[in-house]
C-alpha cells in the first residue's frame, strides 16, 4: 500500500499493473468513489475504462465509469449518482465535476497517475494538483510515467511519501523493439520522401508526426489527394470529426493518420508497425512518447526519421535519451 512511481514505456501492461490490484482492493459494501485513475486524453480514458470492464467482467459488484470532456457531463453525472467505485477520468473533466460536488472524495483512498509526463506536459499541473489536494492524504498514490521529467518528479515530491520506485528497462528510454531509421534530407523533399516510404510500404500502418496543426492538416489535404489513403488528427478538429478520424484508424480502414504530439497523445491502438517523424518533436523527451505507439505488447515496429541539415543539435539530445541501434 506504499505510494509508487513505475517508469516504463507504454504497451508494457501499465493498466494491468495498476487496474488489476484497484479492482482486486474495491470493498463490496462501500458504493461511492474508492479509486480515481486520472490520464491526459479522451481516447486513453476510454481505452482505460474498457480494459478495466474487461477485468471486472465477473465481478458485478464492481462499478466503474469514464469520465472526459467533448460529451455530455449529464449523462456521466447521472452514472456516478447511481454508485461507482472506480473513476477513470482526464485531469479537467474530474476537476469539474468535483467543484459540482458531484464526485466525493471523502472514501477515496486510491490516486493512479496514468501516463504523468503527458499530463504535465499538456498543462494539466494546475488541475492534479486540484485534485490531489482534495484526496484525504491517507491515500495511496501511484505514479506511472514513460519519462521522469523535472515536473514529474516535483508532483512526485510533492504529492506522495517515501514512494517505491520501480524501473522498467533503462530510464527515459525509447521502446525495446524499434528499429530506427534515418533520412537525411532537405526539408523541401519531406513529403517526397514520405511518398517514397509510403509506396515501398503498400500495407504500412502508422502515424506520421509533425509539429503544427497547419502542417498537419496540409500535408493530410496533399496526400490524400495524391491518392493514399490517410487523414489527420490535431486540435482545431472537433470531438466529433476526431472520433471518427480515430474509428477508421482503430479497424484499419484508414492506413496512415498524420497527427500532431498532442492530438496522438495516449493512443493505445495494437500493431501500428511504423512511426514517421515528419518533424522532429520540440523536446527530446516527445520522441520516446511518439515511438512508444508502436512496438507494443511485445511486437515490433519501426521509428523512420527525417532529418534535415537544421536538426543536428535536436538530434543530439534525442540520440544520447534513446541510444538507439542505427540500421
Amino acid at each position: 500500500k506504499k505510494d509508487l512511481i513505475a517508469l516504463a514505456q507504454t504497451g508494457t501492461g501499465i493498466t494491468s499493473a495498476f487496474g488489476l490490484p484497484c479492482i482486486q482492493h474495491v470493498d463490496a459494501k462501500v458504493k461511492h468513489v474508492q479509486t480515481i485513475i486520472l490520464c491526459p486524453t479522451r481516447e486513453l480514458c476510454i481505452q482505460i475504462s474498457k480494459d478495466l470492464l474487461k477485468f471486472a467482467k465477473h465481478l458485478d459488484y464492481v462499478k466503474i465509469v469514464a469520465v472526459y470532456g467533448g460529451t455530455s457531463i449529464e449523462n456521466q453525472i447521472k452514472s456516478i449518482k447511481k454508485g461507482v467505485q472506480i473513476i477513470v477520468g482526464t485531469p479537467g473533466r474530474t476537476k469539474d465535476l468535483i467543484r459540482r460536488k458531484v464526485l466525493k472524495l471523502d472514501v477515496v483512498n486510491k490516486v493512479v497517475l496514468d501516463e504523468a509526463d503527458e499530463m504535465l506536459s499538456m498543462g494539466f499541473k494546475e488541475d492534479l494538483s486540484y485534485i490531489l489536494d482534495t484526496t484525504s492524504e491517507n491515500r495511496q498514490t501511484m505514479l506511472f510515467s514513460a519519462t521522469m521529467s523535472r515536473e514529474v518528479r516535483s508532483i512526485s515530491k510533492k504529492f506522495m511519501k517515501d514512494a517505491e520506485e520501480i524501473t522498467v528497462e533503462k530510464l527515459n528510454s525509447g521502446a525495446k523493439n524499434v528499429e530506427h531509421h534515418v533520412y537525411n534530407v532537405n526539408s523541401r523533399d519531406k513529403y517526397d520522401t514520405l511518398k517514397r516510404i509510403a509506396d515501398f510500404n503498400p500495407d504500412i500502418y502508422g502515424i506520421v508526426f509533425c509539429r503544427t496543426r497547419r502542417e498537419t492538416q496540409d500535408i493530410a489535404n496533399k496526400f490524400m489527394n495524391d491518392g493514399y489513403n490517410a487523414d489527420a488528427i490535431h486540435g482545431e478538429l472537433s470531438q466529433g470529426q476526431r472520433d471518427e478520424v480515430m474509428s477508421k484508424f482503430r479497424n484499419k480502414s484508414l492506413q496512415i493518420l498524420i497527427a500532431t504530439d498532442v492530438a496522438a497523445r495516449g493512443l493505445d491502438i495494437p500493431l501500428i508497425q511504423h512511426v514517421i517523424n515528419f518533424d522532429l518533436p520540440q523536446v527530446p523527451e516527445d520522441y520516446v512518447h511518439r515511438i512508444g505507439r508502436t512496438a507494443r505488447a511485445g511486437t515490433e515496429g519501426s521509428a523512420l526519421t527525417f532529418l534535415t541539415p537544421d536538426d543536428g543539435l535536436m538530434w543530439n539530445e534525442i540520440s544520447k535519451l534513446i541510444d538507439p541501434n542505427f540500421k
